[in-house]
């Protein structure tokens, strides 16, 4: 299945119409071309005129150019809802008879067990370490860690169990699901409607023990965060600049303050040039912002790919929908998990700069598997984050049940 959901608006698509698979470094450029000979040979019979109406594509695209394995669907059946009113969309491609759909009732995973990442919290304590030392040697000025968790349960993990929780619990986020990654997303990457443009930028964490008390105004008065959150607004400005003939964000962030995290925040509007590039285009552009990668960005991949041990595949990468308009939202694939029957594959990554503390880092992460471990478990544990200072943390395998 597909989705796109926030609060009570969104879309939830099921079967597939039509799937592509792009990979590499063209990844973007093939999902282009292959949408908008799709869009051209349609009949698109839309009645609604809303954005989301009509024929919609969603797509999930790979972190890192190699091997860069991405996915974009047109589901055969869209169900849509927005202020404007709710909708129902099918696709039939020429020759295919309609399908017959029996829905299964929705089961919790059971019993999930958590642990089996390819970096342990140690370890990633020594990756932060190491990535300090190359940004005091003058080779990056940021650079974003990530690692992962695995998580096991008693039965396949059904992902709309995942996405009424995930919605219920995240109500600020975009909460998606493309081809068994699903998640919850704070991060904007790009919103296009017209010639009319949004971006939501996060970067500068704190978290349940970082800060005695005040942790809004400790975070807003913490200059390692500003940092790290000047480096990620300025590169998504400096990507949309070509294609804009306005372009507006505020000099100071906001505090947005999220169910496990509160972070840093920039809400950058626009308005598009006439000769702008599709809105693909412009993501591809976008990706990856210093929010996920590092500044100077190739010098920040580069080191991402020599300390960590495991390719992200779609995490951190742009995921959202497009519709035959050229219409669309594009969030950044965090908080997040690759399911895959019983198991889900759970990653989280951290902005480095020069006064970053790899405790702190480390239980940064620890925080924001939280949003989707939650979501997994009926009955959330205490134990999964210690609010202790982060060298008490306990081990990280747990066993936490749901009914």
């Amino acid at each position: 299945m597909s989705a796109w959901l926030r609060g009570d608006s969104g879309m939830v698509g099921w079967g597939s119409a039509a799937y592509l698979s792009p990979a590499g470094r063209g990844r973007f450029g093939q999902a282009d071309d292959w949408w908008r000979e799709i869009c051209a040979t349609a009949e698109i019979d839309d009645r609604v005129g809303l954005a989301g109406s009509g024929l919609v594509a969603f797509a999930s695209f790979a972190f890192a150019d190699r091997p860069g394995l991405s996915s974009i669907v047109v589901p055969e059946m869209i169900l849509g809802r927005s202020a404007g009113g709710a909708w129902l969309t099918t696709v039939r491609p020429e020759g295919r008879p309609p399908g017959v759909r029996q829905v299964e009732r929705v089961r919790s995973p059971g019993t999930v067990r958590f642990g089996g990442g390819a970096v342990s919290a140690d370890r990633y304590r020594e990756l932060v370490r190491a990535a300090v030392r190359r940004i005091e040697a003058g080779e990056v000025a940021k650079v974003v860690l990530a690692r992962d968790q695995l998580a096991t349960a008693e039965r396949d993990i059904d992902p709309r169990y995942l996405l009424r929780r995930l919605t219920s619990a995240n109500r600020d986020c975009w909460t998606f699901c493309v081809q068994g990654l699903v998640g919850s997303t704070p991060e904007m990457l790009l919103r296009r409607t017209g010639d009319r443009i949004f971006s939501r930028v996060l970067a500068g964490t704190s978290f349940p023990g970082r800060w005695p008390a005040g942790a809004p105004a400790e975070l807003s008065g913490s200059s390692k965060d500003r940092s790290e959150h000047t480096y990620a607004v300025q590169s998504v400005l400096n990507g949309l600049a070509p294609f804009t003939s306005r372009l507006e964000a505020p000099e100071r962030p906001a505090v947005l303050d999220l169910p496990t995290v509160t972070h840093l925040a920039t809400d950058v509007h626009g308005e598009l040039t006439e000769d702008a590039p599709s809105l693909l285009a412009m993501v591809e552009a976008l990706h990856p912002s210093a929010a996920v990668g590092g500044t100077p960005t190739e010098a920040a991949l580069d080191l991402i790919g020599r300390l960590e041990p495991r390719d992200r595949g779609r995490y951190a990468g742009p995921v959202g929908w497009v519709d035959a308009a050229g219409d669309g939202e594009f969030g950044i694939a965090l908080r997040c998990g690759q399911l895959d029957g019983p198991r889900a594959r759970l990653f989280a990554g951290c902005g480095v700069v020069a006064r970053s503390d790899p405790d702190l880092e480390a239980a940064e992460a620890g925080a924001k598997f939280r949003t989707f471990s939650d979501a997994l478990c009926a009955h959330p544990s205490t134990e999964h984050l210690s609010t202790e200072h982060p060298s008490t943390m306990a081990a990280e395998t747990q066993t936490r049940g749901s009914g």
